[in-house]
């Protein structure tokens, strides 16, 4: 058999895999090496698990991922979730949709201390969700908003997707963080503005709440000064070169652990539980990175990323149309498998076709994840609206059935394929921040 026979067998088998549900890091890295030992032999790949495990768990650039995730686990422990909320309600209440328009804004300013889409997710729910019961808003528009809202923790830096792209790639992950500056805020307008143009053709979905005096909204104010004052020594440390996106990391993780001190709003159990929550969800994304190498070694030496982006590149088409076919595969298959994995079992394949294409290597980062985005609230997989359905479910009398909450997400899934658009006609809005700073 040709190596890219071999290569497709094994891409096929991968995918029959994936149905059983079996573990996809365990997946990818069994493939792999089976797949390389028959292409080299089974000592070359003994060596290559052996080599490869080792050199992913001792790179120090990975360090970043667990610090950040920490990061979030604190900011999600010591209550800066619900301040806010409570911030963008006092703003925003008053409007119709105004709860819903504040939930979508708090995961935009949680992200910036979270960088996980299904942890943000299930945060704001924790705290939106009754408040939009309370004042008779719509069971899709709330779900919907929260469930959405999550998803632009995964563009927001710290982005943990925008980091496991860039090691893959050997991308700056400071010039990704910046360049998803813009993108988060855009979707965020884009939310707010769907929210309003549902209210205002159906006003009992979102009925106006509590107008509070200017007072009370700048105490709330106060209340997002340690989110600021994150966001802005960890990604302002990074433009100015002050330190690397790990020493920022931990500078990030070790600012919030000081803020929850000094306000006394954690305690030793939610400290511990941080801790505990950093470590699975750090091992679980440190075994998606292992079994990706693996896998992409072995696709390595089958030759198809190559093979494809030759044949890619001898077509005769306009690159953008090619670009658009990569980014509907992506959206597809975000549809069906977690984005994270998605995400590190592909870029090994298209980021030689792009390069050959000659896009740019973060403006592609920043749209495949902005694309990926629209998986985590599509069916079947669409983790965060299962996630604001447990969330629900258990904080509330009544169970709110998934196809409703499926429905929500709608207006907002078209919110996001606007941005997707515009960001492809406009380049520059991604990649201002990048070329200005680096």
């Amino acid at each position: 058999m040709s190596p890219t026979l071999i290569g497709v067998i094994g891409i096929i088998f991968m995918i029959l895999m994936f149905l059983t549900q079996m573990p996809v890091a365990f997946v990818m890295a069994g493939v792999g090496f089976v797949g390389f030992s028959m292409m080299v032999s089974p000592d070359a790949s003994l060596v290559l698990l052996s080599r490869n495990v080792f050199e992913t768990f001792a790179s120090y650039d990975l360090t970043t991922i667990p610090l950040f995730i920490l990061m979030g686990q604190l900011g999600f422990n010591s209550g800066i979730s619900k301040r806010l909320y409570n911030a963008g309600y006092k703003f925003l209440g008053h409007i119709r949709g105004g709860l819903a328009m504040a939930t979508v804004s708090a995961c935009t300013a949680f992200g910036a201390v979270c960088g996980s889409s299904p942890a943000t997710a299930a945060t704001m729910a924790t705290v939106g969700l009754p408040e939009m019961k309370r004042y008779d808003y719509d069971d899709e528009l709330s779900t919907g908003s929260v469930a959405s809202g999550g998803g632009i923790g995964m563009i927001m830096p710290p982005s943990v997707v925008l980091i496991i792209y860039g090691i893959l790639t050997e991308q700056s992950i400071g010039a990704l963080f910046v360049a998803g500056i813009f993108p988060a805020l855009l979707i965020t307008l884009l939310f707010v503005i769907s929210i309003y143009i549902r209210c205002r053709t159906h006003p009992e979905q979102g009925p106006p709440g509590e107008k509070f005096p200017w007072m009370q909204k700048l105490k709330a104010l106060a209340g997002m000064g340690e989110t600021l004052l994150v966001f802005t020594l960890v990604v302002g440390g990074i433009f100015i070169g002050l330190f690397t996106p790990t020493e920022a990391a931990a500078i990030g993780a070790f600012g919030v652990l000081v803020i929850a001190i000094i306000r006394r709003q954690i305690t030793w159990e939610g400290f511990v539980v941080s801790l505990m929550e950093t470590l699975r969800t750090s091992c679980m994304v440190l075994m998606l990175i292992t079994g990706a190498v693996i896998f992409g070694k072995f696709l390595a030496v089958t030759r198809i990323p190559f093979e494809l982006a030759g044949w890619v590149g001898g077509l005769d088409m306009p690159p953008v149309v090619v670009m658009g076919v990569i980014i509907l595969i992506y959206f597809f298959g975000g549809c069906f498998m977690d984005a994270l994995a998605f995400v590190v079992l592909t870029v090994p394949i298209f980021f030689p076709v792009v390069m050959e294409l000659g896009f740019d290597p973060i403006w592609f980062g920043v749209i495949i994840v902005m694309v990926t985005e629209m998986g985590v609230i599509t069916p079947p997989v669409g983790i965060n609206v299962y996630v604001v359905y447990g969330v629900a479910k258990n904080i509330m009398e009544e169970e709110i059935p998934l196809e409703r909450i499926f429905k929500g997400i709608f207006p907002f899934l078209i919110a996001v394929i606007a941005g997707v658009l515009i960001l492809i006609t406009f380049p520059q809005i991604i990649l201002f921040l990048p070329n200005l700073m680096y």
